[in-house]
């Protein structure tokens, strides 16, 4: 706060520069030459510097309940009774804040739905020739929702309307037969001539009338498949007397097998002029979502869209934008509508969305929900709750902060919170602390102020033109003059007031810094400074210490011109507890190894030098079991050995695990492996050595087994050689006997014929 305050020149600034900032207004606060802005600083920070506690100005923001009418808890019985015809749902309902500026101010926000809530329900249905099977269905809805809504609410009231489309091409014919019948029919009976919207039943609760006058209702019919219910819709909203809403629930039926002409579809018609979104009938254009999602927050009227499955997704769609809206599904004939009714107030009413009107600028607004299940919601979610029964009770914290003064107006303004969909509200009355109680203590031409050469405001004088310094001591234009800017210099060399202030009458007012404006120079030649110090890591002292005039102070356990070096050797602790293991030194928390084989964290790591087992081998196979060296080279080079001779391997393993422990594993010359536990001793050099006699040796080769292995190896190999021929043999003498059989078969063939011929002469005799 002390830094944020630096600059400041008035009381009203000094709380504009943060929420935690306070102001002294004793007038012996301040002595010749100190800053104004010094007496701004925290309340706690004033207090310990002499401010009495009397004299200190900083107002705290409030939360004051202008009204806070009680939630209702038993409307049907007090319903009865003339002073309770109202019923609450919301508490409170008017509330008054303070703001500090940057500092939040919370109040609790109750929304009860309670028993017995009245309804208000108006039927808007498309009645375009493809609804003709679903009106018969409507007809009979009066008598039979009415008992329905009983078992919810025993005020209940339902009207109805009708639309179709613009009397206009191309979205109806303007034929002349057509414009009185555009079914083309006279049977069962002729349909009724289009129009826009038609609105037939106001409000009632008598269910008879429902069904009396919504009987009459014939169909009609348009050219184009979208309709013109968002036109109607915009009508049955803002039309409140014609209607005959009231300020309670307000349901609108929406009933239609047909998409929807949007704003700009009217240009088809030649209508240009946009919807203005007022009550009446005049040749506009059709609304936009946007238009009517605003007008329905406005009304607090809640849709319920029931639509045939065709067109379900486009209406669902239309849940992201509209406030309060559940779809349902219709039937062919809209025999379930009843249904989708009920079901769809049950999942309006269930979930609480709290909204608030448009916030002044700066102001910040933010929600935590307190649901059923107990779970605190922030954001968003901070703002509903769902799954609210009928007597189930929610609350909202509502925090709203104000901006600094500067870009906030002064005057009380005005802001509304209330659930979507009801008519109930809050208003929240915002009320900046933008000023000071002393200043209309004010006193014009003080004695304080050098014989009255200032206004006295809040302990401060503030000087008349001409004047300057703590009590307008000076005369601005003297001031400036060599007699008094010698006092100015550090010395002869120096720049006045080290280049980081003013001299005014013969003391430096130091300036803030130009790279960091919440910062100042300070000292009797504003030489110091408190955000120039040496950086380690990115942070001015290493984060370990406090900058003061342009040198680190650091704190406890760390020491360098930027905090940079612990004093603890904790981070240069070995395993064994020993400080770099015993090879080097610590310095700022780090090893320095002083042998060059060693290195890591704690100079403990050797790449090159062999493990602490395989030292001490020779040693332990010379001395445990009379291999590797001589007895007289083993006595000499091993006397060091503190060595205990263990029976089994086993019992090395019983032994827990300790610092400065090391299992170790080594083969000795007959390659058996040897299994020891080697210790430190205290005496520097020694060592002590746990060995078992039993060794493990790997068995020798299995004679037998790999005699046997081979002879049947050869027998095998033998026999499928022999296999081997024997079939090579079969195949060949099956090809030759082939071979043969096909030569025989040639010479037996009957229509062989020789190539040879034989010719006998019969005059031939033979003398």
């Amino acid at each position: 706060a002390h830094l944020q305050s630096q600059g400041v020149r008035s009381c009203g600034e000094c709380l504009a520069a943060g929420p935690h900032c306070a102001w002294c207004t004793e007038e012996s606060f301040a002595e010749v030459g100190q800053h104004i802005w010094e007496r701004c600083d925290t309340a706690e920070a004033l207090l310990r510097r002499g401010c009495p506690s009397d004299r200190l100005e900083d107002p705290r923001g409030s939360a004051v309940l202008l009204k806070n009418r009680k939630i209702t808890f038993h409307p049907k019985e007090q319903r009865h009774r003339a002073h309770h015809r109202q019923v609450t749902q919301l508490q409170p309902q008017s509330v008054l804040l303070h703001l500090r500026p940057g500092e939040p101010q919370t109040f609790e926000l109750k929304f009860k739905r309670v028993e017995d809530y009245p309804i208000d329900l108006y039927y808007l249905m498309d009645l375009s020739f493809s609804m003709e099977d679903d009106l018969p269905n409507v007809k009979k809805l009066g008598t039979d929702l009415m008992e329905e809504m009983r078992n919810i609410t025993s005020d209940f009231r339902m009207g109805f309307g009708a639309f179709v489309d613009k009397t206009v091409m191309p979205y109806i014919s303007t034929a002349e037969d057509l414009l009185h019948n555009p079914c083309k029919r006279a049977e069962p009976w002729p349909c009724a001539p289009p129009f826009t919207y038609h609105h037939v039943l106001s409000l009632t609760a008598n269910g008879s009338l429902f069904t009396e006058l919504v009987g009459g209702q014939r169909i009609s019919g348009n050219l184009d498949s979208p309709e013109g219910g968002l036109d109607a819709l915009m009508q049955a909203t803002v039309c409140e007397e014609q209607i005959g809403w009231r300020n309670v629930t307000r349901l609108l039926v929406f009933s239609t097998d047909a998409g929807l002409h949007f704003a700009g579809d009217g240009k088809l018609g030649g209508i240009v002029l946009p919807n203005d979104g007022k009550c009446h009938l005049h040749d506009n254009d059709y609304p936009s979502v946007a238009h009517i999602a605003e007008k329905l927050r406005e009304k607090n009227v809640q849709i319920i869209f029931a639509v045939t499955e065709d067109v379900t997704h486009l209406y669902k769609g239309l849940r992201h934008v509209l406030p309060k809206c559940a779809v349902g599904t219709l039937s062919n004939n809209s025999h379930n509508i009843l249904q989708i009714i009920v079901e769809a107030y049950n999942a309006l009413t269930s979930e609480v969305v709290m909204e608030n009107s448009k916030l002044p600028p700066g102001f910040h607004i933010s929600y935590v929900s307190h649901c059923k299940d107990h779970k605190l919601r922030d954001g968003e979610q901070g703002r509903r709750c769902s799954d609210i029964s009928i007597g189930d009770e929610v609350s909202f914290n509502v925090s709203i902060t104000a901006p600094p003064c500067a870009t906030s107006s002064h005057r009380p303004s005005r802001v509304i919170i209330k659930p979507q969909g009801y008519s109930e509200e809050v208003e929240v009355l915002l009320s900046p602390i933008c000023g000071c109680s002393c200043q209309k203590d004010k006193v014009p031409h003080s004695p304080s102020c050098s014989h009255g050469n200032g206004t006295l405001e809040c302990g401060a004088c503030r000087c008349k033109e001409g004047r300057v310094g703590t009590f307008c001591e000076c005369n601005q234009v003297e001031s400036g003059e060599a007699v008094d800017s010698y006092l100015c210099h550090r010395d002869n060399a120096s720049e006045q007031c080290s280049g980081h202030g003013q001299c005014v009458c013969g003391k430096c007012v130091c300036d803030k810094s130009s790279k960091k404006p919440n910062q100042a120079y300070y000292g009797q030649y504003c030489e110091c400074s408190d955000f120039n110090c040496d950086q380690y890591q990115g942070l001015q002292c290493g984060g370990q210490g406090r900058c003061v005039c342009g040198v680190c102070e650091c704190l406890p356990g760390f020491s360098g011109r930027a905090c940079e070096c612990p004093l603890s050797v904790e981070s240069c602790l070995s395993h064994d507890g020993q400080v770099c293991a015993g090879r080097g030194v610590c310095h700022c928390g780090t090893c320095i190894c002083q042998d060059p084989r060693y290195q890591g964290p704690t100079c403990d790591l050797c790449p090159s030098c062999p493990s602490v087992c395989t030292v001490h081998r020779e040693c332990i196979l010379c001395r445990a079991f009379s291999q590797s060296l001589n007895p007289k080279e083993c006595e000499t080079r091993c006397a060091h050995l503190n060595l205990t001779v263990v029976g089994q391997a086993a019992l090395l393993a019983l032994v827990p695990p300790s610092a400065g422990l090391h299992r170790c594993m080594e083969l000795d010359t007959e390659g058996c492996r040897v299994h020891f536990l080697l210790r430190a001793g205290q005496k520097e050099g020694s060592v002590h050595i746990h060995v078992a006699l039993e060794r493990e040796c790997p068995s020798g080769p299995n004679v037998v087994l790999i005699t046997a292995v081979a002879s049947a190896s050869v027998v095998v190999l033998g026999v499928a050689f022999l296999l081997l021929w024997k079939l090579l043999t079969s195949i060949h003498d099956r090809r030759e006997f082939a071979r043969f059989q096909r030569e025989l078969e040639k010479r037996d063939n009957p229509i062989y014929r020789s190539a040879i011929t034989t010719t006998v002469n019969p005059k031939y005799k033979e003398q």
